[in-house]
């Protein structure tokens, strides 16, 4: 993951999910596609679609400019979703199956 993509979620996308009692998953990071999932509160929460749409997808964009971002939402998680955390904080270790 680029410093400027791990600096984004750290400081824009984590945040504002976290704020809204939800989490963020990473599913995919590379080049081409970054896809995030988001569950808990923050995925049934009737303004996240424009949360989405003006302030994570933007924020990911300027990050990673030339690759497809994706979010999806929901209580399932996609196959290899793995929990973010800030820095310095554990990580739960909670992952999709295959």
């Amino acid at each position: 993951m680029s410093s400027a993509l791990f600096q984004v979620l750290g400081t824009v996308v984590g945040p504002l999910v976290v704020a809204d009692e939800g989490e963020l998953f990473v599913c995919r990071v590379d080049e081409e596609v970054v896809h995030l999932h988001l569950r808990g509160r923050f995925s049934g929460c009737p303004g996240n679609a424009l949360a989405i749409q003006q302030v994570i997808e933007p924020a990911l964009r300027s990050a990673a400019p030339d690759a497809r971002i994706r979010v999806t939402t929901g209580e399932v998680l996609p196959p290899g979703a793995t929990a973010w955390r800030p820095p310095g904080e554990e990580i739960a270790g909670e992952t999709a199956g295959p």
